[in-house]
């Protein structure tokens, strides 16, 4: 009960008694001013440190793993395109180098299979490819390497696929690695 009476006085601190609505203050004072320098916000820290783990990727400084030579597909990338065609489905993932899945598109998605006449066609490697590339820059990855086997270059299904990710404005080749 006493408890209930303090919250009642503290929200009638600012109303007016007589009429029952809030009162409002007569005057405006102007807000303050911050005081201090205003070229003191320009000073650059003499130490910095990195927090953004792709930032050396995205200057291309990092460390790309090499592998063996004559392991296929190679390890010298940072992001990778992968295809993977099972007998009804199309999925394309993005890999990073550690091994960790990015980005995907698959014709198992409903937002993508409504729109299909058929799951496996040339029409649905287009459509990942172009749905892909919209992940892939909304996710800050504009490089990556696509190394396919000679029968899946050799396919019209992957062409367009590779045709649609470029035209999505991601290149199918990393750049260099700057090596200090």
């Amino acid at each position: 009960m006493a408890l209930r009476r303090r919250c009642w006085e503290l929200l009638s601190v600012g109303r007016n008694r007589g009429r029952g609505g809030a009162s409002l203050p007569a005057t405006r004072k102007p807000a303050p001013r911050p005081e201090g320098d205003p070229l003191g916000n320009e000073a650059v820290a003499s130490e910095f440190s990195n927090r953004n783990p792709r930032n050396l990727e995205l200057l291309a400084v990092a460390r790309k793993e090499r592998g063996w030579r004559t392991a296929w597909p190679p390890r010298d990338f940072w992001h990778r395109l992968r295809v993977v065609r099972t007998q009804h489905h199309i999925e394309a993932l993005v890999e990073h180098c550690s091994g960790r899945v990015v980005v995907s598109a698959s014709t198992r998605e409903w937002a993508i299979k409504k729109h299909l006449y058929s799951t496996r066609n040339v029409v649905a490697c287009e459509s990942i490819g172009r749905v892909l590339a919209e992940r892939c820059l909304e996710a800050g990855i504009n490089f990556m390497v696509y190394h396919p086997t000679p029968w899946e270059a050799a396919s019209d299904s992957m062409k367009q696929l590779q045709s649609a990710m470029t035209e999505g404005g991601v290149m199918l080749q990393e750049p260099r690695r700057i090596y200090e």
